[in-house]
């Protein structure tokens, strides 16, 4: 059994991005020759920038601004463009073949989780979480708000528990994680603060629980359901997950390793409707639903606002960071000390980028975002 990092994720949210302008020149004698070249094989097809539409010049800007740590510790750099790889960079001695933690990137795995058990009709996204539960009964801090949460209100995080990560030390995540006790028990029994779906809060035991929630809907424990239903399909390799009781639960509020080239599987799910390489893994309905904006601005990421579906982030294409700024959606997955998927859909495009960054600096890969990966598309 892995053991449980320190995940404080919901600290890092509400810091604002590092000093310095992003968009300042880089001296010529600073940037790579060339973009590493990207293995062509039958997990991923390849194409080069100028394939898939992509300025390279930017593109080595950044790698070269990546290298000198102007954003952190970013451990890996990729770029997905109408399905093919186009740029595949590693630092710090991490490569293709290794998994990395992915925080609460985790969270929006688990809401493609969610989104296929209720396409299979195993589970309904307003049945009662506690209904899901009965061995668990009787409940401390029972009261008609409690029986009230569904699954809704588990993958918009409008739980109505008194639950705040805001602060990790001392939190009841930090509790959860070092407890060494039923992880189900402890979120369900844990008090209420208002009725669910009346405001927003970051609440990784929501999620842990969503988890506990598909197993039972399905019979398989979450992780045997992603093997089967989401990670075979996509071909995902080497993924990892920390867990804890009962019986090896998965931590799904933050606990799952992937490679980064799995990542990207995920974001172009997002981009091409819920389908690899042609197919259909993810209901395509889901995948709308999914990453409607259904929260307003309930937390800023680094500078940068951001909307909040069922467990992916909403940011804009028109950010005043964006030198070519355009309508539509730039939906995000999120992890504490550097982790996130970026899909595109308007631009085809997916971006993934793996840190092992402090809090300062975790957000930087969204400038990036803006000031070189956007506008590297050509027009």
């Amino acid at each position: 059994m892995r053991s449980l990092p320190a995940w404080g994720v919901a600290a890092c949210l509400v810091l604002g991005s590092a000093c310095g302008d992003p968009r300042g020149t880089t001296g010529a004698t600073d940037v790579p020759a060339a973009l590493s070249p990207v293995a062509a094989g039958a997990e991923w097809p390849v194409a080069s920038p100028a394939e898939a539409g992509l300025d390279p010049s930017r593109l080595l800007d950044l790698v070269a601004r990546i290298r000198r740590r102007e954003y952190g510790t970013v451990d890996s750099l990729l770029v997905a463009r109408g399905g093919r790889l186009v740029v595949e960079e590693y630092f710090g001695g991490w490569s293709e073949g290794r998994a990395h933690t992915v925080q609460s990137v985790t969270k929006s795995v688990t809401s493609l989780l969610a989104g296929l058990a209720i396409s299979e009709g195993r589970v309904g996204i307003h049945d009662r979480v506690v209904d899901l539960f009965p061995g668990y009964e009787p409940l401390a801090n029972d009261d008609d708000r409690k029986r009230g949460i569904t699954l809704a209100d588990l993958l918009t995080m409008r739980t109505g528990l008194d639950w705040s990560e805001a602060t990790y030390s001392g939190s009841p995540l930090e509790r959860l994680n070092g407890c060494g006790c039923d992880w189900l028990r402890f979120v369900l029994d844990w008090p209420m603060r208002e009725q669910p779906g009346a405001r927003w809060e970051y609440v990784s035991g929501g999620t842990i629980l969503l988890g506990g929630a598909i197993g039972a809907a399905t019979g398989e424990r979450v992780d045997r359901y992603a093997d089967s239903r989401l990670f075979g399909p996509l071909g995902v390799r080497g993924a990892t997950w920390a867990r804890g009781l009962p019986d090896g639960l998965p931590h799904t509020g933050g606990g799952l390793d992937l490679r980064p080239r799995d990542m990207a599987k995920l974001g172009a799910l997002i981009v091409d409707g819920g389908r690899w390489q042609g197919r259909q893994v993810v209901p395509e309905a889901w995948i709308r639903e999914s990453t409607a904006r259904v929260v307003h601005a309930p937390r800023y990421l680094g500078s940068h606002a951001a909307d909040y579906g069922y467990l992916w982030w909403l940011l804009d294409l028109d950010d005043p960071m964006n030198p070519r700024p355009l309508p539509g959606d730039v939906v995000t997955a999120a992890g504490a000390r550097g982790q996130w998927i970026f899909a595109v859909p308007r631009l085809a495009l997916v971006v993934v980028v793996t840190s092992s960054s402090d809090d300062r600096d975790w957000a930087r890969p969204i400038d990036f975002l803006y000031t070189h990966v956007i506008p590297a598309v050509q027009p």
